[in-house]
């Protein structure tokens, strides 16, 4: 029986995707639920698995563009590996008749080294799916080389040995042809087909410059009350969250408490509406393989210093193994992106539509600053805040940014009527 595989609908309004890597090859032998297959939206990177256990044809090429529900394989149901392993591992035998027709002379200069593999088991190449059927099997190398020895050749392996060898002689050409004989500088030039994500990321920011009137204000934060707060209980926050206490659940908890007291930065325009939200969903901006991602940590204004951190972490983990989901990366009212982990000093974030503002992080530096009149040298960052103009005037822009500044600088202003402000800020 031949089970067809289709594209499935990463989520509404897309109607098509790129194949971007075929994560097996074309005739393998695959297991139910085995990924085989990532595609490419313009939103996020989905993986396909095999609906049965059997021979994957492959019907579709790496990097094409294709519609939702187009058959990209089929399977060939199947649950004898031991079959598909003869069948699609035939280059074994040719790699091993050329190692014994040629066997490699000793040498006086090399000692021989003691092994309990036989002799001509070191010339089996076989890939790690071959190596795992045969374990699977109890075949041994001996047995595997036995068999191999009284193996009689027929025509069909006569013809398939000149095919591989006219392969590898091509390769091999092909090699030497990129082989550089001269240290002339390289004039080579590479082109490279957009993915899908990176070319709605392409619209959507040049789409923002263009339909919003952006601006950005700045402002600077002492970090010292925080890496202070941080250092006398990161070891205690971690022994009992099991997760590091980092800088960004500060500023997404400071966000948090002054998108309440500004809640305009946390409107959206909705054609001739503006739309305000009295929870803070918020975005944070994270570099994944294939581009810049924003996942979402929902309900933020509620969660813990601890909350937020695993949050993080979860989703930062998926957004590196481009594992997200279209529902994990839709619906933030605010942003937050962090370029000094990048080493950035200022910079103008751009907004994340439909979202109306974004905020800032950059590297925190030793600077000189002026406290009570003297000059005293504390560690610094610079923080920016773009907005749209059209939703947010200037008074509530810089109010805003203030207002992470005050929080940022005296943590213990985001708790309330605590007896034990600090410990109570980190869940403790």
């Amino acid at each position: 029986m031949v089970i067809e595989i289709k594209v499935p609908s990463p989520g509404e309004s897309i109607n098509e995707v790129q194949l971007s890597n075929w994560l097996v090859s074309d005739g393998a032998y695959v297991d139910k639920d085995q990924d085989i297959a990532e595609v490419d939206s313009d939103k996020a990177t989905l993986s396909i698995a095999a609906v049965a256990s059997g021979i994957i044809s492959l019907k579709v090429a790496q990097g094409e563009t294709i519609e939702v529900g187009r058959i990209i394989a089929s399977i060939e149901v199947s649950d004898e590996k031991q079959v598909t392993t003869k069948k699609t591992e035939e280059p074994i035998v040719v790699k091993t008749e050329k190692a014994t027709d040629a066997p490699l002379p000793p040498t006086a200069k090399t000692p021989e080294v003691i092994s309990s593999e036989p002799k001509d088991a070191q010339f089996l190449s076989m890939s790690p799916l071959a190596r795992k059927l045969l374990s699977e099997e109890n075949i041994t190398d001996n047995e595997l080389i036995e068999f191999l020895k009284h193996y009689r050749l027929g025509k069909k392996d006569v013809a398939f040995i000149l095919k591989e060898k006219t392969n590898f002689s091509s390769q091999t050409a092909e090699a030497a042809k990129a082989t550089p004989t001269s240290v002339a500088g390289s004039r080579e030039v590479e082109r490279k087909k957009m993915t899908m994500l990176r070319k709605k990321l392409s619209e959507r920011l040049v789409s923002v410059k263009n339909e919003t009137a952006m601006l950005t204000t700045f402002n600077e934060v002492n970090m010292t009350p925080i890496i202070e707060l941080r250092n006398k209980y990161k070891d205690a926050f971690k022994a009992r969250h099991a997760v590091g206490l980092g800088f960004m659940s500060f500023f997404t908890k400071a966000v948090t408490e002054a998108l309440k007291h500004f809640p305009q930065v946390n409107a959206q325009i909705n054609g001739d509406e503006i739309i305000t939200h009295n929870y803070a969903d918020i975005s944070i901006a994270v570099s994944g393989p294939k581009g810049l991602v924003v996942p979402v940590i929902r309900n933020a204004e509620i969660l813990s210093l601890a909350e937020i951190e695993l949050k993080i972490k979860e989703l930062a983990t998926k957004a590196r193994e481009n594992k997200l989901t279209l529902d994990e990366m839709t619906g933030g009212t605010f942003t937050i992106t962090n370029g000094g982990v990048f080493g950035s000093m200022l910079s103008t974030p751009i907004i994340n539509p439909p979202q109306s503002a974004i905020l800032g992080m950059h590297n925190i530096v030793e600077r000189p600053i002026a406290v009570n009149g003297k000059v005293e040298i504390h560690p610094i960052m610079y923080v920016a805040l773009s907005y749209d103009h059209r939703v947010i005037d200037g008074r509530e822009s810089v109010g805003f940014l203030v207002k992470v500044k005050e929080m940022l600088e005296n943590p213990v202003r985001m708790l309330f009527e605590s007896k034990n402000p600090e410990e109570t800020l980190l869940g403790l």
